[in-house]
């Protein structure tokens, strides 16, 4: 992708809509916390001292806005905390530029550093560097800073005390993670009812793996309907797969495929039934011709072989499905618990989470790191950004180093794009409140009341896109600033220039330093490679031994699958959005290969769905083909990583020696989904194999076919100009 090209999509996603649900309850709870704070503070102190409490409360009740799976009432309070000791120890340095400038740096670099933790703690660091860019101009001796960091952390006690008392869908976030989940399997038979070998993208049930993650606390307090349904989901998933598939499943044509469309469209209502249940707390009804479908009749069923097979499975599961979707109340437990579920995943409470952070810190602790070089950027151009500031004939100059640390991010487009929305967001919402500001002339009480609005207003929008939530965000500033006695012919132009200087260093540190993913996509693929083999190993050797061990064996194998599937996924989609030249993958190649593992993955999804018991015959022909994929794919990927072309000669000398088995002894879906994953590392070597000659050309064929397809847009959108 060219610079041009990618400005162009920075715009676009920087100024979108992003399609949400509004959540206003949440958002009017989180601005009474900043009402609470702001109007005490205004009658019992000063405007002052109310400004750094709507800070710490405002910052606060953002925080609780972000994803993540712990009570929100924590983050409040650690938000609130980590602001009131950033402003702290930037006023103690704050006298010199020789002791403020290192303690800025080192404290934004820890904050770039958070993103190792996630993108919540990453985010809600980054709010304490901006605070103490503001605060340090508050108050006069460590007296009054220690006042002033009191206020602001007693803004996230203020929000933690009304997410205690006055609860909004609680466990909301993980019903609508199991939801999810449940729809996304729903969603996925239906499209297999026209599409046999419809993809299926395994996030959703990622999420609602990491959110079924809980503390002791919260293990005790967990409603028993967000107990077991995952494991449903997870298992109803190649069930069904293996139904549709006209290879190991019902017929391409005939009465048993309008069987198995029959099964899969009641399949898809039970399963949107039960969704529905969890995410509202109600018990769902399911019409009688979907339970009517579930029945297999021994006598008139038409499926036959491993398609019945999976029709009598489907049929088990959903039953226990059908336990949810009608018991879905919150005090009633599901009649049939799942055994897989029946041991808690465990989440670290917050002082057992110290060393998990540290560990994750210490790994993203080398150059090639995107969170190291994040944190190397913010720090820099924090440190710059307030030296330059410091020089400029202009008030507050702490406002461009404040716009870079927000709106930078690890990667080149949310970078860009959110610079571009802040601007927007600002000049906006400064227009908007300049004029309010004029209109009512200075009057600390009403300034104070518009605040609590914009900021609500600002929790409203916040996840319908950056540029109208900052909108909001830009008015709430300047009633602050006016509530405090800040005329606006002195903040707002001013605030305009430096949220622009701000925006424009965020944007060249990237060039200057950037962290591109495009280099980084032939380890990705060779990582997702590895883990695919583990998994389909794991598979064979459950069939060639059907032990527990090799059952529990499976589960941490396609884990670590989803896993390393979702890296590359977000390398891929992230480097489709750089403007850099392929390096040692092209674009197609890319593509290419990504299908070739799906599809790998598929086949393996395929013969998992017929796994056999525990106490099942074993098919020791299958140990020796699971040696052979772990071996080739193992040593494909570090042909993939030095750009070698990978090499099948173990699995080949495998499968044909399998051919020499008794027909008999030898699982039809097996042999079938073995042929698939050949198929599948065909294509693979097919995609990313090269000549010396075409890996010297590809990088050449790739930049015509980007300028061709540029071409043909701008064609395209002349076009109609030329018309009218």
């Amino acid at each position: 992708m060219t610079w041009l090209r990618a400005l162009r999509e920075v715009v676009r996603s920087g100024l979108t809509i992003e399609e949400a649900r509004l959540e206003p309850l949440l958002a009017l709870r989180t601005a009474v916390g900043v009402a609470l704070v702001i109007g005490p503070a205004l009658w019992l102190a000063s405007p002052a001292y109310a400004a750094s409490a709507a800070l710490g409360a405002y910052s606060a009740g953002a925080a609780t806005f972000q994803r993540t799976w712990r009570p929100r009432k924590v983050i409040a309070l650690g938000a609130g905390v980590g602001l009131a000791l950033g402003t702290f120890l930037g006023y103690l340095a704050a006298g010199r530029l020789a002791t403020f400038l290192p303690l800025l740096a080192v404290w934004a670099f820890a904050a770039g550093m958070a993103w190792a933790v996630g993108s919540t703690a990453g985010i809600v660091a980054a709010t304490t560097v901006g605070s103490m860019l503001v605060t340090v101009t508050l108050p006069t001796s460590i007296g009054r800073a220690l006042e002033h960091a009191g206020i602001i952390a007693l803004g996230g006690v203020a929000q933690a005390l009304l997410i205690l008392l006055f609860p909004i869908r609680r466990w909301g976030a993980h019903r609508d993670a199991l939801a999810d989940a449940l729809a996304a399997v729903a969603d996925y038979a239906r499209r297999l009812r026209h599409d046999p070998t419809a993809p299926f993208d395994p996030e959703p049930l990622m999420t609602a793996r990491d959110a079924a993650a809980v503390t002791p606390s919260q293990a005790r307090t967990r409603p028993s309907v967000l107990h077991g349904p995952r494991g449903l989901a997870e298992r109803i998933r190649p069930v069904v797969a293996a139904l549709a598939d006209p290879g190991v499943g019902a017929p391409p044509e005939g009465p048993g495929r309008d069987r198995a469309r029959e099964l899969l469209d009641a399949a898809a209502e039970v399963l949107d039934a039960a969704a529905r249940s969890i995410r509202r707390g109600t018990p769902a009804e399911v019409s009688p011709g979907s339970t009517d479908a579930l029945c297999v009749d021994e006598g008139h069923e038409v499926l036959e072989g491993p398609a019945r097979q999976a029709a009598e499975r489907l049929v088990e599961l959903l039953g226990e499905v059908l336990e949810i979707a009608r018991c879905g109340t919150p005090g009633r437990t599901p009649a049939s618990p799942v055994p897989e579920d029946a041991q808690v995943l465990v989440r670290p409470t917050m002082f057992r989470l110290v060393p998990v952070v540290a560990r994750a810190v210490r790994r993203e602790l080398r150059r090639d790191s995107p969170v190291f070089r994040h944190a190397v950027r913010l720090a820099a151009v924090a440190t710059l950004g307030y030296l330059i500031a410091a020089r400029l004939p202009v008030g507050h100059g702490y406002w461009a180093p404040i716009t870079s640390v927000m709106v930078m991010r690890p990667d080149f487009h949310q970078t860009y794009a959110r610079a571009v929305a802040r601007l927007a967001g600002t000049l906006a919402g400064v227009a908007l409140a300049t004029g309010m500001v004029r209109a009512l002339g200075p009057d600390a009480h009403v300034f104070g009341l518009l605040a609590v609005v914009s900021a609500g207003l600002s929790f409203t929008l916040n996840r319908t896109g950056y540029a109208y939530s900052q909108c909001f965000t830009a008015a709430y500033v300047v009633f602050l600033l006016g509530m405090g006695g800040q005329a606006w012919e002195q903040t707002v132009p001013e605030r305009v220039v430096l949220t622009l200087l701000g925006g424009a260093l965020a944007m060249l540190a990237y060039v200057v330093f950037p962290a591109w993913e495009t280099p980084r996509l032939p380890d990705r693929l060779a990582d997702w490679l590895a883990a695919d083999g583990r998994y389909a190993a794991a598979v064979l050797r459950s069939y060639a031994e059907p032990t527990r061990e090799h059952h529990a064996d499976l589960r941490r194998a396609l884990l670590a699958s989803r896993e390393a599937r979702a890296a590359w996924q977000e390398t891929y989609d992230r480097a489709r959005q750089e403007p850099v030249r392929p390096r040692g993958l092209t674009s197609r190649e890319a593509e290419e290969a990504q299908e070739a593992l799906k599809g790998f993955d598929r086949a393996a999804m395929l013969m998992e769905s017929h796994v056999p018991r525990a106490d099942s015959r074993p098919v020791p022909e299958a140990e020796r083909l699971a040696e052979a994929l772990e071996a080739d794919t193992a040593q494909a990927a570090v042909d993939v990583r030095e750009h070698r072309n990978p090499d099948w000669a173990r699995v080949e000398e495998a499968l044909h020696a399998w051919e020499g088995a008794a027909a008999g002894d030898v699982s039809p879906v097996v042999r079938r989904g073995a042929e698939l994953q050949k198929r599948a590392l065909e294509d693979l070597a097919t995609a990313v194999s090269r000549t010396a000659l075409e890996r010297d050309m590809g990088s050449a064929r790739e930049q015509q076919r980007t300028r061709t397809a540029l071409a043909a847009e701008d064609d395209e959108s002349a076009q109609p100009h030329r018309g009218g």
